[in-house]
């Protein structure tokens, strides 16, 4: 294993960090021991842990620590979390990254790898697993398989958000700023009561203009009396969460929590790579001429590009401690998610690949489990039942002669896709003889997808003695799927067939299977002294079996039903890591290193009509290794920094076919951040407070093939960003104004690049976002 670091790690900046690092704990050395960092309490075995004691690789921060930072999106954990990358092209289409290993797949028909919880529940499906972080209790980041615990979906990691509860002491906040492309937020919370209820209720808003100029529809454009399109990546997400509590007796517990969500964002700016809007070039940060389709009312649901999404969601969860060992918790929980977002995947100005995705999911979970603590041994035992009802219907517009033509079918007429002015050349007068002036053409394709979970599990912790301890766990799943998928798709003018997928004749077909699997865990924690603990784990994980239906073309030239079984996915993963604190607990660390197994590895690729389908990769390996530290330097300065190293490939071997030797899609070889926190006393009743966060995120490609498409690099370089806040608080912050930056250097760099249009030769880029900085105001009442 060849491991180079990073040039933003050159031995110069090495020697000045480790100095840098040295120095602090000679300072710290010298501060008052009551200058502490605050334990971390996680929940990530299921029982009330401090984060040292969990033999398992994990990053947790409070709901002050993400305030401190201005963390209100879930992306923006990439920036602090080792090892971890989240992708937001839309809140409909995010990625989950943990140790390279991505999940992103929006179809019914295949599963999670990320595990994302919510309040205790599964909510993983990728169109319904972005949400608004507002009124947070805790983030954990749990890596490593965990099926365990955590249940299938977290065959790489999981991500856990729990919101704050109802208390029974009046409390409010009233939190708004304003910034640049006319941004504005509002935010806040109210909650009290009395010893038995306690009632919450926390809100949030945000806007913001998009940062990519659409001049579709504009004078200058190529339809000025089209539709006049939004300017791309806009935001309108509306939230609220009310929430009680009973509180009956000391022992019992019982949380309602209820959440709605709204998104109206203006859509993902999908610039095309060989062709340019009407005066500009293709440079993925200029402005872009999306004019979408001219029936996208009609065909696609919306008459301008965007995303429309609703999430609800209802968690109730008992905890009874029935006795001093024994704790009773049951979890039951719904969620339910629709989404239509209507996309240019050609990105220009020609009717050419318009498209919509309409995704609807139904979810229901319960988990019953008993968690036993004597005094040597602790027993974790539980069932839990999941359901989940989901369709993805993708429907498609385009105009005949312009989707053949840019497809290079027409190369004789000697005509571009988009010339050099702009223009878009319409050859169906010609083709026809003057009978049809343009040839509308739509399909539409759905995928439908039904699993049935059951599992039980249980975990053994024991203490051999007081320095070590063993955990051995175990959960068998059975899976009951049913996968379905209908196109209809008539013939093309031109062609005589369908321009792309298989007609079904209004037909669904349907497959059913079932599946199980045994997933266990083996952990050693070895305290080494009151301040060092050390652990090895070995775990199996497991993304479910793909069971893919689709249509294809029968003997008789009439479609017919298509069933292919995609394997599980495994995992092994091997691991082991140092958890300390030392210099009288003002400063903390961990370090993990891991080597992890996978066979029949899932990728998704795109077929030769640009339609994504899952498909077995063969075998791969991971090793990596990431290190955190947080640091007390006296009582006004914090510092966190951390690193992660991954060298994740697809295995070197012939029978792993063309992507054999590949690395994973949004794999970052290296990824770190260094941060700080600084405050102090200016005056009597005023504070001053900052922070500042740098990250780094080395090379990744964006598609298995970690190949050019059409001549264009489907890559990105380094990636630096950095963020910084400076304000002035009261008194225990009962009010504060703060100053905020994000990619403060307003670095250009790609979230994206190759997507749905990449399938048809005309790969795509995503810009991610500009500098966006602004004034925040933040007001507090009461406990």
């Amino acid at each position: 294993m060849n491991i180079t670091l990073p040039p933003v790690f050159t031995l110069s900046k090495l020697s000045f960090l480790i100095t840098a690092f040295i120095g602090s704990q000679v300072y710290a050395q010298t501060q008052s021991s009551t200058h502490q960092i605050e334990e971390i309490t996680v929940t990530a075995q299921k029982r009330d842990q401090s984060i040292q004691d969990v033999p398992v690789s994990i990053s947790a921060y409070d709901g002050a620590f993400l305030e401190s930072l201005g963390v209100a999106e879930l992306d923006m954990l990439s920036d602090i979390t080792p090892g971890l990358v989240i992708q937001e092209q839309s809140p409909n289409n995010p990625g989950f990254v943990i140790r390279g290993i991505t999940s992103d797949s929006g179809s019914s028909q295949a599963a999670p790898r990320v595990s994302i919880y919510y309040n205790g529940a599964d909510v993983s499906r990728s169109r319904g697993s972005y949400f608004e972080l507002f009124d947070i209790e805790r983030i954990e980041v749990v890596k490593g398989p965990q099926a365990t615990l955590f249940g299938t979906a977290a065959s790489v990691g999981a991500l856990s958000v729990i919101t704050r509860k109802p208390q029974e002491e009046f409390g409010a906040e009233i939190k708004t700023s304003i910034g640049n492309y006319s941004a504005e937020t509002l935010s806040g919370f109210v909650t009290g009561g009395n010893s038995q209820v306690q009632g919450r209720f926390a809100f949030s808003y945000r806007q913001r203009d998009g940062f990519i100029r659409n001049i579709a529809g504009e004078a200058d454009s190529q339809n000025p009396d089209g539709y006049d399109q939004e300017d791309m990546h806009g935001i309108e997400r509306t939230a609220f969460r009310p929430s009680l509590r009973f509180t009956p007796s000391e022992d019992l517990t019982i949380d309602l929590v209820y959440t709605y969500e709204k998104n109206d964002d203006s859509g993902t700016s999908f610039k095309n790579g060989l062709y340019a809007p009407t005066g500009g070039d293709t440079s993925p940060f200029s402005f872009v001429e999306m004019s979408g389709s001219p029936v996208s009312q009609s065909v696609l649901g919306n008459d301008g590009l965007g995303v429309e999404r609703t999430v609800e969601d209802i968690n109730l969860t008992l905890n009874w401690d029935i006795n001093s060992q024994l704790t009773f918790t049951s979890i039951t929980a719904g969620r339910q998610f629709d989404s239509l977002e209507v996309f240019d995947a050609d990105g220009t100005q020609a009717w050419f690949l318009e498209f919509a995705e309409d995704a609807q999911g139904d979810q229901f979970s319960q988990e019953l489990r008993i968690v036993h603590q004597g005094d040597k041994l602790t027993t974790i035992a539980g069932v839990s039942y999941f359901t989940e009802d989901g369709s993805q219907a993708v429907p498609f517009s385009t105009e005949e002669s312009i989707f053949l033509n840019c497809l290079g079918v027409f190369a004789a007429f000697a005509q571009p896709c988009i010339a050099s002015d702009g223009s878009v050349p319409i050859l169906t007068p010609v083709l026809t003889e003057g009978a049809a002036q343009v040839l509308p053409y739509s399909l539409e394709f759905e995928n439908y997808g039904e699993t049935d979970a059951y599992s039980a599990f249980a975990d053994v912790t024991y203490a051999i003695s007081n320095a070590l301890e063993l955990t051995a766990g175990l959960r068998y799943v059975r899976e009951d799927k049913t996968s379905g998928y209908r196109s209809d798709a008539p013939a093309s003018v031109l062609t005589g067939s369908e321009l792309f997928t298989v007609d079904t004749d209004g037909q669904i077909f349907r497959a059913e299977e079932d599946y199980d699997d045994w997933l266990p865990r083996f952990n050693m924690l070895y305290i080494l002294n009151e301040d060092i603990n050390m652990y090895a784990t070995i775990s199996k994980g497991r993304r479910s079996d793909v069971l893919n239906v689709t249509s294809v073309r029968g003997e008789d030239g009439l479609g017919e039903r298509s069933v292919t079984e995609v394997p599980a996915e495994i995992i092994w993963n091997y691991e082991t890591g140092v958890k300390g604190q030392a210099l009288d607990k003002s400063v903390n660390y961990n370090l993990s290193v891991f080597y992890q197994d996978y066979s029949n590895f899932q990728v998704t690729l795109l077929d030769d009509d640009g339609v994504a389908f899952a498909a077995d990769a063969g075998s791969a390996t991971n090793v990596g290794a990431e290190a955190e530290v947080r640091a007390l330097l006296g009582v006004d300065f914090e510092v966190f920094a951390n690193l992660a190293y991954l060298d994740a490939t697809i295995d070197d071997d012939s029978t792993n076919g063309n992507l054999a030797g590949n690395r994973f899609r949004l794999q970052p070889e290296w990824t770190g951040s260094l941060g700080m926190f600084y405050a102090t006393q200016l005056a009597e009743g005023y504070n001053f407070t900052s922070s500042l966060v740098y990250s780094y995120r080395s090379d990744v490609f964006f598609e298995p093939a970690n190949a050019p498409i059409s001549g264009l690099d489907i890559s990105e370089d380094a990636v630096s960003l950095v963020s910084a806040r400076i304000g002035i608080a009261g008194e225990e912050e009962s009010w504060a104004v703060s100053l905020f930056a994000n990619n403060l250097l307003d670095k250009e760099y790609l979230v994206d690049a190759g997507n749905t249009g990449g399938g048809f030769g005309n790969p795509t880029f995503v810009a991610g976002p500009p500098r966006f900085y602004g004034v925040e105001f933040k007001m507090h009442f009461g406990e």
